[in-house]
């Protein structure tokens, strides 16, 4: 879509929106945060920054996106496939806990594999804060400052501090640089020469902070790589740009003294990827040393809105924009259908958080995205391939940030070779397999614990956020740079797909519903079991998107006719039990833990199109009792999960109790299993711990209630819930077959709508709940 087209398109926009005095897509504060979870993310896809906003010190947590422990290796059981047909037996006898226990002995990773969630030392790694850039002030005063003040703009992807002592105003103002590719933080006094601070780089463990012969303040150190220690390198350098006043360079610190203005700047990178990282920090320190920061401000805005300015969203007026964000939410608790402006700053953050955290040609947000403060991150702050980095890119087409799926293609691009050994060495099967977690490392194995860590679903669920790429986009090459990747994760379910002699299916064996279990007929608690039911939605999508594809391509006519017949042989997309409910594995069994926080047997429903209201009725009723009975607590990925399911089943004020849930103020950061999800003051999602999929979650969940398009046509408004039909307009959204959607409605009845697209299309569309048939105008 033309720039200019979009700029305008959103610039329209703003009287709708109600600009005032108090920007509606902004976070502000009265105070400095007191714990990391109420400061600010800052982020240009590869470097992250986090100020606190202090006013007697200042702590600002650097991030760089591939920062990690750990080294590649090969955990994989090379005599594990010896095991199977005894593994396969014992499950057929319905010897369920012996066939765990013979994993558990012969069929998980070697070694330590994730370190059990602890892996920073480990071979497995751990993602880990870049370092901390502390800012001691001295204001030559015992006066308290007045007109506290801090904020996010997203806008312009700017945070700025400000406040007051003795008549003097202190202004900080900090950006990760879309322009330039470093971190700035200017800082001003509104009277000559009242800066007086010292900055100084550290971090808990493996660093060295130096003063180097080029007056920067320079951090260098070595990351534990789990063999000899001798890991991930990484460098932070530190200038400053001084208005007046100077700047020493000394004691392993800078001391700024009697300034009025300084700039900042702050470099970063590691070798992951790049052995001349070390002289690429200085070079792209020093470049943009050369230019006036006015300048820099300027490109960092432009090219950050070519991507946040695609989409404008308003649900009509709010008085709520007023209120600082922490106490925001605390009135939404009281009173959220009185403040419909917050639902859309969620969204605009969701959206971001996406463009601050991951960038084409780099990595996709981890569990916690970009941001982290701790050298062991909850979970290491991995990609978890069960739910949760599949549900980081779920918002991005419907949000009209499409290119920022990449990332996530090109990491599972570098797993297949990886994925091959571990196919044949477990299963001794085709095509590549990956399981429950992996890293920037390329980790496929089976986890640590049969439990968990045998869950297969992972390499197909990868493939559905490829596959649903194309989908938005309708790009050939694309499909054709990803065929080799959904076609060999269709050849290992293939090859190791085995007969359920009750049924005849054929479904995986041996497997886990994730992270969940069951009471066999003895009483007994197991998790490992033959074709849970994700498993047989996951091959069914994936062999019909393989069809597909090969078809689209003309390429192995033979394969497309073998998936085509092993599809008949499958088990449906779902299993009604005799309470109503889709079943999670083949047979009925009973639930430990009903409430459980996966929902793994919907997947389905969403992220895929095999259960819709329209074209399964039955499983979408089904679906609804399933939700009943699991609840709508859970961590805050848990609830937007359920939200989403909500959405697809046109139940729009029931996902609006799921939203309201998910905007529950807390300041947790308790590792959490059960209830309690919730988000911190600054917006970021709890699990607790933080974790960014509850923020990317509950984004993709507001997309739904807007528009679906998975179905076989575009509905508009499917699933809004009476709180936002009063008014409102969406512009820029995206459907299925590159369209994009702008959306005007009124007393619950859309009054205006477009589908545009690169070449008129003849397209179904519901309205109002009337589906026709139109052609799309051009973009």
């Amino acid at each position: 879509m033309n720039i200019k087209k979009i700029k305008a398109l959103f610039f329209t926009l703003i009287p709708l929106l109600g600009y005032s005095q108090n920007n509606p897509l902004a976070l502000w504060y009265t105070k400095p945060a007191s714990q990391w979870e109420e400061t600010l993310p800052l982020g240009n896809g590869r470097l992250g920054i986090m100020p606190d906003g202090g006013i007697e010190s200042e702590k600002l947590v650097l991030n760089d996106i591939t920062l990690w422990s750990g080294s590649p290796q090969d955990a994989n059981n090379y005599k594990a496939y010896t095991f199977l047909p005894q593994i396969r037996e014992l499950l057929l006898a319905n010897k369920n806990s012996d066939a765990e226990k013979l994993i558990n002995d012969n069929f998980v990773c070697t070694g330590p594999g994730s370190g059990s969630g602890d892996g920073a030392n480990v071979q497995f790694g751990c993602y880990q804060v870049l370092g901390n850039m502390t800012l001691n002030f001295d204001y030559k005063t015992k006066s308290k400052a007045t007109n506290y003040s801090r904020n996010l703009d997203l806008q312009t992807a700017l945070a700025s501090t400000q406040f007051t002592i003795d008549g003097v105003t202190y202004k900080r103002e900090y950006f990760a640089g879309f322009g330039d590719d470093i971190l700035f933080v200017k800082l001003s006094s509104s009277k000559k020469g009242k800066l007086n601070f010292t900055v100084h780089l550290d971090r808990p463990e493996h660093f060295k902070t130096i003063n180097d012969s080029n007056n920067s303040l320079v951090m260098t150190g070595q990351l534990n790589n789990g063999i000899d220690g001798k890991g991930m390198k990484y460098k932070a350098k530190v200038k400053a740009k001084t208005t007046d006043g100077t700047a020493l360079y000394t004691n392993n610190t800078i001391e700024i003294k009697n300034a009025t203005e300084v700039v900042l700047y702050i470099s970063a990178g590691t070798n992951f990827k790049d052995q001349n990282f070390e002289s690429a920090v200085d070079k792209t320190l020093d470049a943009a040393l050369q230019k006036k920061f006015q300048n820099q401000k300027k490109k960092h805005i432009e090219n950050y809105q070519k991507l946040f300015n695609r989409v404008a969203l308003n649900f009509g007026k709010s008085t709520k924009n007023a209120l600082p964000t922490n106490e925001r939410l605390d009135a939404f608790m009281k009173d959220p259908d009185s403040d419909t402006a917050l639902p859309v700053l969620f969204y605009q953050y969701g959206r971001y958080l996406s463009i601050s955290s991951t960038r084409v040609g780099l990595l996709p947000p981890n569990l916690q995205g970009l941001w982290a403060h701790q050298v062991q991150t909850p979970w290491n702050g991995d990609y978890h391939l069960d739910v949760n980095v599949q549900m980081n890119h779920w918002a991005l087409e419907t949000a009209n940030l499409s290119e920022l799926n990449l990332p996530l293609k090109d990491l599972v691009k570098e797993m297949v070779p990886y994925g091959e050994k571990t196919a044949k060495a477990y299963y001794n099967a085709d095509g590549w397999v990956a399981h429950v977690i992996t890293n920037v490392w390329g980790f496929t194995e089976p986890g640590e614990s049969a439990s968990w860590g045998i869950a297969k679903a992972g390499s197909g669920w990868l493939c559905n956020n490829l596959w649903n790429h194309y989908l938005y986009t309708n790009d050939q090459a694309y499909l054709a740079e990803i065929y080799p990747i959904i076609k060999g994760a269709a050849q290992f379910y293939n090859s190791m797909l085995v007969k359920d002699p009750e049924t005849g299916w054929l479904v995986t064996s041996p497997s886990v519903s994730p992270e969940n279990s069951f009471f066999m007929e003895n009483g007994q608690d197991a998790h490992v079991c033959m074709g849970p039911t994700i498993d047989n939605q996951i091959v069914r999508e994936l062999f019909n998107n393989v069809i597909n594809a090969s078809a689209k391509l003309g390429l192995d006519n033979d394969l497309r006719i073998e998936l085509e017949k092993r599809l008949k042989l499958l088990p449906p997309s779902g299993i009604i039990s005799p309470d109503g409910r889709i079943q999670e594995w083949l047979k009925p069994y009973k639930e430990p833990d009903p409430q459980h926080r996966h929902v793994s047997h919907l997947y389905g429903l969403y992220p895929a199109p095999l259960i819709t209201p329209e074209s399964t009725p039955d499983l979408a009723e089904a679906a609804k009792k399933t939700l009943e009975v699991r609840g709508d607590d859970g961590p805050s990925w848990s609830i937007a999960y359920k939200m989403l399911f909500w959405s697809r089943l046109k139940e729009g004020n029931r996902a609006y109790k799921l939203f309201k849930t998910i905007l529950r103020p807390t300041l947790a950061t308790n590792i959490n299993y059960g209830a309690g999800g919730g988000v911190y003051p600054n917006l970021l999602s709890a699990g607790p711990p933080f974790q960014i999929d509850g923020n990317f979650g509950a984004t993709a969940g507001i997309g739904e209630m807007l528009i679906q398009s998975h179905a076989g046509f575009i509905e508009l408004l499917p699933a809004m819930p009476d709180a936002w039909l009063k008014e409102g307009e969406v512009k820029g959204l995206k459907a299925e077959g590159n369209f994009t959607i702008n959306i005007k409605w009124d007393k619950g009845k859309v009054t205006k709508y477009e589908i545009l697209s690169p070449t008129p299309t003849k397209v179904k569309v519901k309205v109002n709940g009337e589906l026709k048939e139109i052609t799309s105008s051009k973009l």
